[in-house]
């Protein structure tokens, strides 16, 4: 990789010992805070029950995150750049231990939200700077394999989430789930303090701090705001009707003008020529599409599994963990390979893997066999992993080392978009489903009501076969993202960025 001035950057420490303790002190962060999204969607149904509230409503615990996390990446990603990514890493994992500390004893259901609010943050900070870190503490051709690494962290993450909420939830109630999160942290927050150091890290960060773009910030952060508000339609309003259409247009005014903003000042927060590299641009939307479509069984999985199929959360737990098994077994294989073989072929594979295996998701109901089930979850994992780590490699290659902070919180930016989005979509049509065969009801009801069970199944269909779209037009991206021959630079890392010239 080159840097902002087209020469080679100083380069980190990459002796083995010492890269892969950097890496653990990184990695207990990604386990814990992924862990802390994925245990969340087996308490949904005790966070439920205990304020009596809807799936509508208790989607929030879900939203909120998502929400927080996406209007703050890039700013936090940004002032990584600026004041330090070790710095801006440590106090996310203060935030997010506090947070976890106030959901555990909120006495009402907004205090909820407020906590997982204040617990997002930190986890937008962590999340910002995590990719940079990892791809700063390996050499450039072992780019796949630290991505890959990272994708297995997530994925143990994603794995421990369910089987952990799962038993806990049989013996304690779901406040133990989030103080339980605080001693992993307090573990990688020690860690990270010991081992980390931003002048390795950091070889090009100036001294001298550009002005940080508040102006940037806040048309981004607003903008994802309402638009991701307007997708999930808390007041379930017709979608032609005038304010769903207006915040759509105010949505897209405030993009339009974040555009404008960046394209003005001498150090915006994103430096918008990157996106007139095609291979760039083309593996951000595929990003997106992609993560659309597999959070939809992750969040899916779960209320079928408990809701309708009656498991236990401990059984459930056991279940969705496939998801996360094929997932890392996927990443760690794509990234070391990718790294000797190149990440178009992955990316295309991990594509066609979800692609076939969507429509049979479609066809779930009551009486589909477990095994059926678990094989398919397992599937749709793996294909997420053979996909996800070939695709970052080449956003995170394709970019001036200058700009790793603020485009590593790009990448976790567009899946936690795509995350939203797709979560959004999936349960606001299996609400509007539900709702249009007359039943709003709580989630531990729909096995035991008449018709709702027929009804939430009829949502689950129309919810894949919009994943499985998902998944056919990423394909055709992933096709045509052709990356420079391994070992040349992309135009975007050759020439130098913006805020650098």
């Amino acid at each position: 990789m080159t840097d902002a001035a087209g020469g080679t950057p100083p380069q980190y420490d990459y002796d083995d010992g010492h890269k892969w303790r950097a890496f653990t002190a990184i990695g207990i962060s990604f386990v814990t805070m992924v862990m802390s999204i994925s245990m969340v969607f087996v308490a949904l149904n005790a966070i439920a029950e205990d304020f009596d509230v809807t799936l509508r409503a208790v989607t929030w615990v879900v939203i909120a995150q998502a929400l927080t996390i996406s209007a703050l990446m890039m700013p936090m990603g940004r002032l990584a750049d600026i004041v330090g990514w070790k710095r801006v890493h440590l106090v996310g994992l203060v935030l997010f231990a506090t947070g976890a500390t106030l959901i555990a004893f909120a006495p009402t259901f907004p205090l909820v939200i407020f906590g997982r609010v204040v617990m997002s943050i930190g986890n937008a900070m962590g999340q910002a700077v995590g990719t940079a870190m990892v791809v700063a503490v390996f050499p450039d051709d072992e780019r796949g394999k630290a991505i890959g690494s990272q994708t297995t962290a997530v994925a143990i993450g994603g794995a421990s989430g369910p089987i952990i909420g799962g038993f806990v939830l049989q013996v304690l109630p779901w406040e133990a789930l989030f103080l339980g999160l605080v001693v992993p942290i307090g573990i990688a927050f020690v860690a990270g303090l010991i081992i980390l150091d931003d002048a390795r890290m950091q070889p090009n960060r100036r001294t001298s701090r550009p002005a940080f773009d508040w102006g940037g910030a806040i048309l981004s952060a607003l903008a994802v705001i309402l638009l991701v508000i307007t997708i999930n339609n808390p007041r379930g309003d017709s979608w032609l009707s005038p304010v769903i259409l207006g915040s759509l247009g105010a949505a897209a005014l405030l993009i339009v003008a974040f555009v404008r903003w960046e394209l003005r000042i001498p150090a915006p927060m994103l430096d918008l020529t990157l996106f007139r590299n095609r291979v760039f641009s083309l593996a951000v939307l595929t990003r997106f599409l992609g993560f659309m479509g597999t959070t939809a069984t992750r969040f899916l999985s779960p209320i079928y599994l408990i809701s309708l199929r009656g498991l236990e959360e401990g059984a459930a737990g056991a279940i969705l963990f496939l998801i996360s098994f094929g997932m890392g077994i996927s990443a760690q294989a794509a990234g070391q390979l990718s790294d000797r073989f190149g990440s178009r072929r992955f990316s295309v594979a991990g594509f066609v893997v979800l692609a076939v295996t969507s429509p049979p998701m479609a066809f779930l109901d009551q009486g589909t066999p477990m095994a059926l089930v678990g094989l398919l979850l397992f599937a749709n994992g793996f294909g997420m992993g053979l996909w996800n780590v070939p695709n970052n490699s080449v956003i995170m290659g394709s970019v001036p080392s200058s700009r790793l902070g603020v485009v590593s919180a790009l990448t976790n930016l567009t899946r936690n978009v795509g995350n939203v989005v797709g979560q959004a979509i999936a349960s606001g049509v299996i609400v509007a489903v539900m709702a249009a065969n007359g039943f709003d009801i709580p989630l531990d009801e729909i096995s035991d009501t008449a018709g709702a069970a027929a009804a939430f199944v009829q949502g689950w269909r129309v919810a894949y076969a919009l994943v499985t779209a998902y998944a056919l037009v990423g394909l055709l991206l992933a096709i045509s993202t052709k990356p420079p021959a391994e070992g040349q630079p992309s135009e975007a890392s050759r020439q130098p960025s913006a805020v650098a010239r």
